[in-house]
């Protein structure tokens, strides 16, 4: 059977090749490479200095900030080259269009290269998103069933899925650090750390309680039933972040860690469970090889709670500063899945919806993340 599907004509391409130039000499007075040149070699400079690396936490800072502007410059240096041969084709295109000697495969190689810059641009310009000290770096997610029984527990098993595959399509790293199954069916909780770029930042527009309608799997007469599962974001910390914790103020368990595991589960106390009385705030990790791993990565993710919870303070001085009645938080609705009598995705706080219910739990909420990130940059 012969493709059907329609080929891009030149003339077609010419608006999408001018927006992109458009679009790319904005980003450029954004980025403003020329500073970011300047910075970097400042940074360059005093990291060559004699003793530079006898104050270890300021050296890794001063590394990672030099690393990040170098991978900016070339991100946009790369966009610069996709644009500028975009451009040469499209004049190359134009003039054998003129002779008459216009290939079709010309054109459809054109429209390549104008969506490969297109990603790359989108992409981009997403960092002026992205603003805040730790939205560059990891996250840690925690998926609570919350009311819903076992509907909900299975609720909160399809989350875990759906943020799993949406990070293995951006290219991050997913690290499963602890998971309590429901008692029929999916999960009563797990935490997962998640590691790449911007992981954080785009996370952090995940975070409250989202709603699945469906009629119930787990329900005989096979009635209709609503869930709920919260969703938390931690930004991912270590210990060059300065975080006061006295260990009078942890409780610290062992217990047999439950589910699927290495040798070590149910056999042995090795699973650590934290709980930090002043906040009241409580970790647990069971996935590492040894209580003495699960111990430090709890005290990791009880770091990473309690900076969150200080920008949770923070975010909420500003919502009042700004005359808001209500801030976007942990235990605030924010997004409605809907799968019976329609499906249907929609997002509470920015209207963006989808019809396709099914590709949004299957990783596709880009676009959920993306108008929330605007809607944040709009505020502020």
């Amino acid at each position: 059977m012969a493709d059907e599907t329609p080929q891009p004509r030149l003339d077609d391409l010419v608006g999408r090749l001018t927006s992109i130039r458009e679009r790319t000499e904005l980003l450029a007075d954004y980025l403003d490479p020329e500073a970011i040149t300047a910075q970097a070699a400042e940074l360059e400079q005093a990291m060559q200095a004699p003793g530079f690396w006898d104050d270890q936490k300021t050296a890794a800072k001063v590394s990672s900030d030099h690393a990040q502007l170098n991978q900016r410059l070339a991100d946009y240096r790369e966009l610069q080259t996709e644009v500028d041969d975009a451009t040469e084709l499209f004049e190359i295109a134009r003039e054998e269009e003129t002779a008459g000697t216009l290939d079709q495969g010309f054109v459809a190689e054109l429209d390549a290269s104008l969506n490969r810059a297109d990603t790359h641009l989108a992409a981009l310009e997403e960092e002026r998103l992205f603003s805040g000290e730790h939205d560059a770096g990891g996250a840690v997610v925690t998926i609570n069933a919350g009311e819903g029984g076992t509907d909900a527990q299975d609720w909160a098993e399809m989350l875990l899925r759906m943020y799993s595959r949406w990070a293995g399509q951006r290219g991050l790293k997913v690290d499963l650090k602890e998971s309590q199954e429901g008692g029929e069916a999916g999960i009563k909780s797990a935490t997962i750390t998640v590691e790449g770029r911007n992981a954080y930042g785009l996370l952090s527009a995940e975070r409250g309680v989202h709603r699945l309608v469906r009629l119930s799997p787990f329900d005989s007469a096979h009635r209709r039933q609503t869930s709920f599962a919260a969703v938390e974001v931690a930004p991912l910390v270590d210990d060059s972040v300065d975080v006061e914790i006295d260990e009078k103020d942890l409780r610290i368990d062992t217990y047999r860690a439950s589910g699927a595991g290495g040798q070590h589960v149910n056999k042995t106390e090795s699973a650590i469970r934290i709980t930090h009385l002043p906040s009241k705030i409580v970790v647990q990790c069971q996935n590492e090889r040894s209580q003495l791993q699960n111990r430090a990565t709890a005290m990791s993710m009880l770091r990473s709670r309690l900076v969150l919870m200080e920008l949770e303070r923070r975010e909420a001085e500003a919502a009042k500063s700004r005359g808001e009645s209500q801030t976007i938080g942990f235990g605030s609705q924010i997004r409605s899945y809907v799968i019976h009598p329609y499906t249907m995705v929609k997002d509470l706080r920015t209207e963006h919806e989808v019809g396709n219910a099914q590709s949004v739990l299957d990783g596709e909420i880009d676009g959920f993340i993306r108008a929330e990130l605007e809607r944040r940059a709009r505020v502020k």
